[in-house]
């Protein structure tokens, strides 16, 4: 029975350390569990003030560069360092944001073109005065078509950045050209196409034709555009319209890049067309009519002028005889 009484005892001291050591544990997970979260309020701000740290700024236009077809262009790129460096510590890197081809780079305080592409070749230089105020821009000279498009700017000095820019070309169209087919024996109701032409433009222009009142056409209106190699466009538009005489057609031409505003008209005279049939045979009956009233007005006045005459003739033929009998009868 003591047995039993001591072994029931220490059953019971069991029982309270095992329940002392699972609260001593649910306590000590909960101070841990304070403990991280503390830790990482603390740290946080130093792990991203240390990331900030890390990545450099690099700044590039919002706005896409606009260059004009076979002249010089600067892909403006910079950054902000905090402390003077060694132009030894500083690498830049432009290249194409699509391809990752390399357009220029530098490293080493030196040019570093082995990997440039070769479109890009003798065209392209840093400003080497510039660098150690942060100016990392490109001079991209003579710039063609196939230039478009997104370019990077990667920079490294202890921490790296990098931004990328859009670069689009643009290249003014000729003055445009209007011609008329066919251009001679035209008759009122002629179905007539104006063509407007013009040449070595880009991008894509904006066409409008307009009438003499300025109203916009643009039904049976046809617009091609055909690349050169230099991907240059010529533009043809033409314009199928009823003829009227004294019409008045206008192509308006404008470059979306450039905003210019070329336009050429052609004007439709009486000069221009022939009149039909029904018109000819009206014109040349009112002549006849018009001859015959000539004519008949002439013969009525020499009519007039003929008896005007002979009454002279009488009057003076009667004036004679009355002297003779005068003078006879005087003579008996």
């Amino acid at each position: 029975m003591l047995y039993l009484n001591e072994l029931g005892q220490s059953e019971s001291d069991d029982v309270s350390v095992f329940v002392s050591t699972v609260l001593c544990l649910t306590r000590l997970t909960r101070a841990a569990e304070t403990l991280r979260k503390t830790m990482l309020s603390l740290l946080l701000p130093m792990l991203l003030a240390v990331q900030a740290l890390a990545v450099l700024e690099v700044q590039v236009p919002e706005l896409p560069v606009v260059a004009l077809y076979g002249m010089d262009t600067t892909l403006n790129c910079s950054f902000s360092h905090a402390s003077p460096f060694n132009l030894s510590d500083l690498s830049v890197f432009w290249q194409l944001t699509d391809t990752k081809r390399s357009v220029h780079s530098y490293w080493a305080s030196q040019d570093q073109l082995a990997d440039q592409g070769e479109r890009y070749a003798n065209r392209t230089s840093l400003y080497p005065s510039q660098l150690g105020t942060g100016n990392t821009s490109l001079l991209l000279r003579g710039v063609r078509v196939a230039d478009e498009g997104s370019y990077t700017c990667f920079v490294r000095v202890e921490a790296h950045g990098s931004a990328a820019l859009l670069l689009q070309v643009a290249a003014p169209y000729s003055k445009p050209l209007v011609t008329l087919e066919p251009d001679s024996n035209l008759r009122p109701g002629d179905k007539v196409a104006l063509t407007c032409v013009a040449y070595g433009g880009y991008p894509e222009a904006d066409v409008l034709w307009q009438d003499g009142g300025g109203h916009n056409l643009t039904d049976n209106v046809t617009t091609s555009l055909v690349a050169n190699e230099e991907g240059l466009f010529s533009m043809r538009s033409v314009l199928t319209v009823t003829l009227e005489p004294n019409s008045t057609y206008s192509c308006r031409l404008t470059n979306p890049l450039l905003g210019e505003d070329g336009h050429a008209s052609v004007t439709i005279t009486g000069q221009n067309m022939v009149f039909p049939p029904v018109a000819l045979w009206v014109t040349v009956g009112l002549a006849v009519c018009l001859l015959g009233l000539l004519i008949a007005l002439a013969a009525v006045c020499r009519r007039k002028i003929k008896e005007s005459c002979e009454e002279d003739r009488a009057e003076f033929r009667g004036g004679q005889l009355l002297k003779y009998v005068t003078f006879s009868n005087g003579f008996l």
